[in-house]
């Protein structure tokens, strides 16, 4: 269950790599957002932050990872959160990165998102997908699909 302060403005990152996408396993704490969930690495934007700079200092926190891009995929707004969405690829290997917040992370696949749930090595059990997470990455997924098909039908020159 998302915090109580209303419209909080939060940053997150879909980072991809081989078809997968790397999520952090929330520690299972009812005080914060989707405890026990697989949710994106990201947190709340500081006043007078701009959203990409939230972004970058997130992900440096959180994994220790500076994107080589950064792109805004998209805006999406509940009830709870505004959330900026960004994209970017993930080129280095998972045991680069510094997991300094949550309790495991790991690279999801598409049938895992598509399912809702994924399997955590470190904490030996299946834990869901945060539903915002889950809709989020099979808008981008769709997106990137027709993108590809897109960019396939093309007549060669």
């Amino acid at each position: 269950m998302p915090p109580a302060d209303s419209h909080a403005a939060v940053a997150i990152a879909i980072l991809y790599q081989d078809n997968c996408f790397l999520m952090q396993l929330r520690e299972e704490k009812p005080e914060i957002a989707y405890p026990g969930c697989w949710a994106f690495f990201g947190g709340h934007i500081e006043p007078e932050e701009a959203p990409a700079v939230a972004m970058q200092r997130e992900l440096l926190e959180e994994i220790g990872y500076a994107p080589p891009t950064l792109t805004l995929f998209t805006t999406a707004q509940d009830a709870n959160f505004t959330r900026y969405v960004f994209h970017a690829p993930l080129t280095v290997g998972l045991d680069t990165l510094e997991l300094n917040e949550g309790c495991d992370l790991g690279l999801v696949t598409i049938e895992e998102i598509q399912q809702g749930s994924r399997y955590s090595t470190r904490m030996e059990r299946t834990y869901p997908l945060g539903e915002p997470h889950q809709k989020i990455l099979l808008n981008f997924i769709r997106q990137e699909l027709s993108l590809s098909a897109v960019h396939l039908s093309e007549p060669q020159t």
